[in-house]
This record gives C-alpha cells, structure tokens and sequence, in this order.
C-alpha cells in the first residue's frame, strides 16, 4: 500500500476526525501512561487547529492538522527508502511539492521537522474543505518494496475502520484483552461513563480521564 491507496480508501474530514478521536480515547482508557500510546488528539493543538498523530515508539509516526481550510496529512516511516535521510536530507521528490499554498506552513512546521528544519516525511496527504476527494503529490515510488513509503504500517487503522482492527492492534500491543463492544461504543463516540471505561480497564477511573477527555474533546456522559 501506497500513499496513493490511502487517498482513495481514506473518509470525508468529518469522519477522520471522528475516529481519531475515538483512538485517542481507547488508547487513554488502555494506556493511562501518555508516553506508552500509539494514538492521540489534541482538539486545541493550536488556534483554530486540531491534531490527531500516531508514534510506534520505533520512529514511525504521522501527524494529521485539522483546520479551517482542511486537512494535512504528515507521515513518516523510519525504514522507508523514502526516508529523507537516505535521500540528501531532503523530501523524496513529489512527496511534499505539490502541497497547496492553504497547506505549505505544515511542511516547514516546526513540529514535523528536524532540527536541521528537513521535513520529516516520507507520505503526505491533503483534502481542502471543499474538496470531494484526498489529494497528494507525484511519485515515482521506488520499486522492490511493497511498502515503499510506509503508507502500510502509518495509516492502517485508518483504512481499515473497523472495530475489530483497533480490537486486533490493540491486543497484540498491550497484550492484554480488548472488549469489542466496548471498541464499537467508543468507535460509535458514546459518550463515556465509569461502566464503559471499565470494561477496557478495570483499574481507571473516569475522573482520572477527565484531562484525556477535555484534551481530545470526547463526549461524556452527564
């Protein structure tokens, strides 16, 4: 899978931010340590700017801007032959070229490069408020890698949107149990109550989520 597989197989703004939000908050609820998370949300990340991102703790990581005038997708995949670093210390051609003017901020953004102020990127996606459709650049992929740009590894649980796949991840990750209804009630953005964060974690409570909860703007029960 490319960046290109991903655009087509990626939901509307609204829905993206939607399940990311809903990881955001499953991960709170498995992981109440923020430094052990894959996935998180922060619905204040910046003035009029919401971010969602993923880090593996092996270097791979994506960043997802949510803001008026769209959205803008960062990833990077350590082991990607895309990676700048094996490339000049520069963005593999095409990935980051044709970024709209809306956009172009984000590839510069402090946050998403190095201290050398390179672009840490190897898969890059957009979608204009008023777009129909995800958009990225031009590639000619390197060819003898089925994962050329890491596109697999970063977006997975983006693609494919279902309950079960959280349920899956998260199980061989924190190898622990996952209840999947539970999955589905927070994929469905229930609001939250002590019975169904209990049934992820029998040892948080809701009052101990309630930064997570603000931070990510998950709904809750009253």
């Amino acid at each position: 899978m490319t960046v290109y597989d991903v655009a087509r197989r990626l939901p509307a703004i609204a829905d993206l931010r939607d399940l990311c939000r809903s990881l955001a908050m499953l991960e709170a609820i498995l992981s109440p340590d923020w430094e052990s998370r894959y996935y998180s949300f922060n619905a204040a990340w910046a003035e009029g700017e919401a971010m969602a991102s993923m880090r593996n703790g092996s270097g791979d990581e994506y960043s997802i801007v949510f803001c008026a005038a769209g959205v803008f997708v960062r990833g990077f995949g350590h082991e990607s032959p895309m990676t700048p670093y094996g490339h000049d210390g520069e963005p593999w051609p095409g990935v980051i070229d044709d970024v709209p003017d809306v956009f172009k901020s984000f590839t510069a953004e402090p946050a998403f490069t190095d201290e050398d102020g390179v672009p840490v990127v190897t898969a890059c996606l957009w979608r204009e408020a008023t777009d129909d459709q995800w958009h990225h650049g031009t590639i000619d992929f390197p060819s003898n890698h089925s994962d050329p740009d890491g596109a697999t590894g970063l977006f997975q649980l983006l693609v494919d949107r279902s309950p079960e796949a959280f349920q899956r991840f998260a199980e061989d990750y924190y190898e622990v149990p996952v209840d999947l209804e539970a999955v589905t009630d927070l994929y469905a953005l229930r609001p939250l109550d002590q019975d169904l964060v209990s049934s992820l974690n029998a040892e948080v409570t809701l009052a101990e989520l309630a930064q997570d909860i603000s931070e990510i703007g998950y709904p809750q029960a009253h």
